[in-house]
């Protein structure tokens, strides 16, 4: 798969970059994607809810009433969950939720993700750019240039540029991230995926073991 090679203006450079069929072209399994989008969100989960049962609650422990001859049902604890400030009947508890994948369908279920972006031709490879200094200002221009300023996209760096970092990270609708920091969740996430030059050979490397 061949496709063209546009610098941070939005300009075509003329050249164009050959992307792994193996990588961007497989057919998607649906099943392994939803596993590691699954995974990635239940990684996610603080797991910190927590509601006290009568044992933790703060309150007497003296018999409230006489067990017989009240006409009413016996009780022997403020604490009890029947009573009003008393404790919570199987309240949730600390819990985590994470669980583990393995390494080949975590690469499979990438693949299948960057597959179906790109077969909505949602994959764009930009040349590698950089700026001297973080400046939000910067990189709006280069959304608007790409035609992204109204859409989600996610940029994938060939390795860390902090500059570029830091100058998208105070908008909501555009991510940088590095080709170590790839994700299902974030690929489907993206309404376009914006590949610089330098990142695809270590994106092939990766998921093609």
């Amino acid at each position: 798969m061949k496709v063209s090679v546009l610098d941070y203006t939005g300009k075509d450079t003329g050249r164009q970059v050959e992307l792994s069929d193996a990588v961007f072209a497989i057919e998607p399994n649906d099943h392994a994607v939803y596993l590691d989008v699954k995974q990635h969100l239940a990684n996610r989960r603080q797991g910190t809810h927590k509601a006290k049962e009568r044992a933790e609650i703060a309150g007497s422990t003296r018999k409230i009433k006489k067990q017989k001859g009240t006409g009413t049902a016996r009780a022997g604890s403020i604490k009890s969950p029947v009573f009003r400030g008393g404790g919570r009947i199987f309240g949730p508890r600390p819990k985590d939720y994470s669980f583990k994948l393995n390494k080949n369908l975590k690469r499979l279920a990438r693949k299948s993700a960057l597959s179906l972006q790109a077969k909505e031709s949602n994959i764009i490879v930009v040349e590698d750019f950089t700026f001297e200094a973080p400046n939000t200002k910067n990189f709006i221009n280069v959304l608007k240039a790409l035609e992204l300023d109204n859409r989600k996209s996610l940029f994938v760096l060939g390795g860390s540029n902090n500059n570029v970092y830091l100058s998208s990270r105070n908008l909501k609708g555009s991510e940088v991230v590095t080709n170590s920091e790839l994700n299902t969740y974030k690929l489907l996430n993206a309404g376009k995926v914006v590949l610089l030059e330098g990142a695809i050979a270590d994106i092939e490397a990766n998921l093609s073991k």
